[in-house]
């Protein structure tokens, strides 16, 4: 299931999906100038078909040069190092992965702030919606639907006990820097529409998938000294269905070259740059 993810990446990031990455200068830059910056996560940080991508980093992980931690870097002028790649889970973050090594390698003790969007993967978040959402009549490709992922309980306790590590690791490897998790972008509308294909049932269980995701972190970040930013809930008027959508959902006729089915879309990594400048 996350080859096939990856090789959605891929394919979204050969339609040639450039933009160019907004600039500007935030009056309190100055006091973050020249800072060690690291960005880990899944595709939701990487900015999966928002961009180009960064410039050397690998196709696999569509690394884009309008997420969210490269428009805080321009706007502070931190020095950036961005290892978020789509597709990866918690344990991804921990271990090396299929030739990349542990996103948490990046943090050394010079690192001043560190940013992670990590754990819809290890519990089936946006590829359960993609799959959802064919089942109820949408498509973005030939075949058949992705199963529906088998996510259990285990699945939830794992989750938590890396988060946990993470936290711990950050710590230990750069003790002067603050750890932020930017948490998913809420993804479920409310009320469903063309632009977000799926079965009321379905809906109803991402919509609460969701919501616990973001209790998970928000607990974890809170018992290790961690700051959260809950872009969960200052998106839940910009879902797919909005007026000013942050985030992709699935209509019946799908483009790839709209960007990442389920996702965020550029103006999302946007609000949360601003939101992460604002906290800082």
């Amino acid at each position: 299931m996350r080859t096939g993810f990856a090789h959605m990446l891929v394919t979204i990031v050969s339609l040639g999906l450039a933009g160019c990455a907004t600039t500007g200068q935030d009056k309190g830059s100055a006091d973050w100038a020249g800072a060690g910056y690291v960005a880990m996560g899944s595709s939701f940080a990487a900015g999966a078909g928002i961009g180009a991508l960064q410039p050397g980093s690998p196709a696999r992980c569509g690394r884009t040069v309008n997420n969210y931690a490269s428009l805080l870097a321009q706007r502070l002028q931190l020095v950036l190092t961005d290892v978020s790649c789509g597709g990866a889970v918690t344990a991804n973050v921990l271990d090396p992965w299929s030739k990349l090594p542990a996103q948490i390698e990046a943090v050394t003790p010079d690192t001043r702030l560190v940013t992670i969007t990590i754990g819809g993967n290890d519990v089936g978040y946006a590829m359960g919606l993609m799959g959802a959402s064919c089942r109820a009549g949408a498509s973005f490709g030939s075949g058949s639907c992705i199963p529906k992922p088998a996510t259990d309980e285990d699945d939830w306790r794992k989750l938590e006990q890396n988060l946990t590590t993470i936290s711990r690791q950050v710590a230990a490897r750069a003790p002067k820097a603050r750890l932020i998790f930017v948490q998913y972008v809420t993804l479920v509308p409310p009320t469903l529409c063309d632009a977000a294909v799926l079965s009321g049932a379905e809906a109803k269980e991402y919509r609460a998938l969701g919501e616990r995701l973001a209790a998970v972190t928000a607990r974890v970040a809170r018992a290790n000294g961690a700051t959260v930013l809950p872009a969960d809930k200052s998106s839940r008027d910009h879902t797919a269905c909005s007026a000013e959508p942050w985030s992709h959902g699935m209509n019946p006729h799908y483009d790839l070259k709209q960007g990442a089915p389920w996702h965020p879309t550029r103006a999302g990594h946007a609000a949360i740059a601003q939101a992460l400048a604002v906290l800082l």
